[in-house]
């Protein structure tokens, strides 16, 4: 047995050996052969040097170097072809490049932390070609595509898919102009035919769908609704006067034979992106030759340098430890081999960023908590009300849908009724508040029954949070983080039923808006002396995600006693620190940093309409340079499906997981950005925003506007007039709607800048 394993190493090695001279055979054919500096005129820290690297895996290096990595203009060639000639910064590719496949497709544009990012050009091996927009290898903006078929689509992009405004022209010249969404005609839009035909109207996934116009060349159109299920068409045809030939009146033959066949060229597929090719060079040590021999150990000590194939396939070279000892202490100590550290503004690396570790919120309601009956009634209703039959709704909801006397009472008794379950809380009734509305909202906001009604009413029990809020409300969270529910005092839900209607046509006309997401609002009356109502609105949790968040801030723009009175040590990622508490601000993407100011805008102007003041920013950070430690913290908890890491700490680079990721980002959930850290150099009070220090961190950032049920009623004048003779009006919350709107705005839009 040991001498068949003996015999499988030096087969391993011998390949690993044959597999770097060839590599350095080809990039000395390649590249232009450059001098490396003598052993004892090795450059310092912080110098910038030309180097050759032969990379232990076969990979080989070419450029300028500092710290021992890429840094500055460099060309790294991979053993399966791959190459990328371009700029480097600590070890990513950033700047301008180019990459180029063993199939002869090739990308020249932007690159970003390895990512292609920002403007490029892609050029596939079958002839298609893609001139526009890139966000985290996709393309998102403005762009033109070319496709090998002779097809050409111009205009907007999403996520890798047509979505937006674009026109797309097939090479026999019929051409669309219209709306897209997710790589399909839909919405309003114009197909013109090659003949001089056209359709002008509504479609939905590729199709005519709703009201339109088909006209002929001749001036002959037919008007009515269309669909392909043959019993919703309806309307009327109308011929023209100088028509000699005979048309078809029947919507059916026209649909059959005009509208119902678009084939759209898909493009050529990129099977491994940039990003999937670079390796982790943190603790890498190749300028001596003594530490780039294979390791003959076992697995114990050793590290994994990981490598992707053109076929998106991961392997992983095993090569010796170069931390001379500290990997096991570091393991010990549960940190892994790397540090987070700050960047200087020099781009130098110093002191340790550290976090405590993360933790679940709150308490678990279980038999015996003061509120145990509460959360069983609670489920009870939750359960009847999503679970009883209702018959389809259409998002056009009558103005009845909401009046806030659409209202329906359930009895639970013990023993259970006709419509009810036995159970074993005391009696109680339930009230749902305007049932078809909220149950319209959830199917607006893609929240399917099932899994609404497991989330909150499975097996699972739910966490109270430690302590109530300002209001007095208390907060629960389901299982699995998707949920949160607030107990809610009267005024409040008078302020949510008033403004149903406005909030139902807002977030139906936005659907990237950062406003709270509402998905049910109940009332439980206990039976018995105490007649006792607990009113609660079930919302969407903001921090639901597979990332640890690191640091939350609750902003809303103003100073008086917006500061966090906590000991630096208690600070977790469950605190929620204030604005006097902040000093980062936040870079967006300029694609991101645009949509954001339009939504907030958007927002603002709908909250000030409804007298609605006292609402803040929730943000939370999740800092990308801590993953590595996470993925081995037993502590740290992730809702959705958990990350998959290399042994090395970095994310696992298959193609699958980074586009399941990048589906999951939309504006204020999941979104890659950057932090840079401020100081203030006066009084938090006097200075509001601190001053950039060029400290940049790549963090997941999360926001959306919560607390949005406070009206500017009698209680906030009289509490804005009573403070005002104290403290700076401008300095606290309670403000007319118009002033806060304005204030918040002011505010926002100097923590979040476009990253240039």
């Amino acid at each position: 047995m040991y001498k068949e394993y003996a015999g499988i190493v030096k087969a391993w090695e011998a390949t690993v050996r044959k597999t770097q001279n060839s590599a350095k055979k080809r990039a000395n054919s390649i590249f232009a052969a450059m001098s490396v500096a003598p052993a004892d005129d090795e450059p310092g820290p912080g110098e910038l040097h030309h180097a050759e690297k032969a990379i232990p895996n076969g990979d080989f290096y070419t450029g300028q170097w500092m710290d021992h990595m890429p840094h500055g203009h460099g060309k790294y060639l991979w053993t399966d072809g791959c190459m990328y000639v371009g700029e480097w910064y600590k070890g990513k590719t950033l700047g301008k490049g180019k990459f180029s496949w063993p199939s002869g497709a090739t990308y020249e544009g932007d690159f970003k932390s390895g990512y292609m990012d920002g403007k490029g050009t892609y050029t596939g091996s079958s002839g298609d070609t893609y001139r526009g927009c890139w966000v985290m290898n996709l393309k998102h903006g403005q762009g033109t595509q070319n496709y090998a078929n002779g097809d050409y689509y111009e205009g907007e992009w999403r996520r890798g898919f047509q979505d937006g405004q674009g026109r797309y022209q097939w090479k026999n010249e019929n051409h669309y102009i219209g709306q897209w969404k997710n790589g399909k005609i839909n919405g309003n839009g114009t197909m013109i035919w090659n003949n001089g035909n056209r359709y002008d109207g509504c479609w939905e996934d590729g199709l005519p769908k709703g009201n339109g116009t088909f006209r002929w060349a001749d001036g002959s159109c037919y008007v009515g609704v269309w669909s392909k299920d043959p019993t919703e068409q309806t309307g009327t045809f109308y011929p023209s006067d100088s028509s000699e030939a005979e048309m078809s009146s029947d919507p059916q033959e026209i649909f059959a034979e005009y509208l119902n066949d678009f084939v759209l060229c898909s493009g050529e597929r990129i099977l491994i992106y940039p990003s999937q090719k670079m390796i982790s060079w943190s603790g890498l040590d190749l300028d001596s030759p003594q530490k780039q021999t294979i390791s003959k150990k076992g697995n114990d000590g050793n590290r994994r340098l990981r490598r992707t194939s053109v076929d998106g396939k991961v392997s992983n070279s095993s090569f010796e430890s170069l931390n001379d000892g500290s990997n096991e202490a570091s393991s010990r100590n549960g940190i892994g081999t790397h540090h987070l550290q700050d960047l200087d503004s020099k781009g130098k690396r110093q002191s340790n960023l550290r976090f405590q570790p993360a933790k679940r919120q709150g308490v678990t309601i279980s038999k015996g908590h003061k509120n145990y009956e509460l959360m069983l009634n609670l489920q009870l209703g939750i359960r009847h009300s999503v679970g009883r039959p209702a018959p389809a709704t259409s998002l056009d909801l009558k103005s009845s849908a909401f009046d806030p006397k659409e209202k329906v009472w359930t009895k639970f008794p013990p023993e259970g009724s006709k419509y009810t379950p036995p159970h074993q809380s005391s009696d109680f009734r339930w009230k749902d508040y305007c049932p078809v509305v909220f149950r319209t909202l959830r199917k607006l906001f893609k929240v399917d029954p099932a899994d609404y009604m497991l989330s909150i009413c499975g097996n699972d029990a739910l966490r109270e949070l430690s302590s109530p809020g300002k209001s007095g409300s208390f907060f629960y969270l389901t299982h699995d983080d998707r949920y949160m529910i607030k107990t809610m005092r009267k005024a409040e839900v008078k302020v949510l039923l008033r403004m149903l209607p406005a909030y139902y046509k807002h977030v139906r006309s936005f659907e990237n808006t950062l406003v709270t997401k509402f998905y049910g609002l109940h009332c439980v009356r206990l039976t018995g002396t105490s007649q006792k109502k607990v009113r609660f609105v079930i919302m969407g949790n903001l921090f639901c995600s597979e990332y640890t968040i690191h640091r939350r801030f609750d902003l809303k723009g103003s100073s008086h006693g917006r500061i966090t009175d906590k000991p630096e040590a208690e600070i977790d990622g469950t605190t929620t620190l204030k604005d006097l508490d902040l000093n980062y601000i936040f870079r967006l993407q300029k694609i991101w940093f645009q949509e954001f100011c339009r939504q907030v805008d958007k927002d603002c102007d709908f909250l000030e309409q409804e007298r609605i003041m006292d609402y803040s920013l929730l943000v939370g950070l999740h800092f990308q340079e801590t993953s590595y430690r996470e993925a081995s913290t037993p502590e740290s908890h992730h809702s959705g499906s958990n990350p998959v890491y290399e042994a090395d700490g970095q994310l696992r680079a298959d193609k699958e997981q980074d586009s399941a990721r990048w589906a999951s980002i939309s504006l204020g959930i999941n979104l890659p950005a950057r932090a840079e850290r401020t100081v203030r150099r006066a009084e938090p009070e006097a200075q509001l925003v601190g001053e950039p220090t060029g400290e940049l961190y790549d963090v997941i950032i999360f926001f959306g506007i919560i607390d949005i049920l406070q009206d500017y009623d009698i209680s906030k004048k009289l509490e804005h007039a009573y403070k005002s003779f104290q403290y700076d009006p401008s300095s606290i919350s309670a403000v007319d709607p118009k002033q806060y709107s304005k204030r918040f705005r002011d505010f926002i839009f100097r923590i979040f800048v476009e990253d240039t």
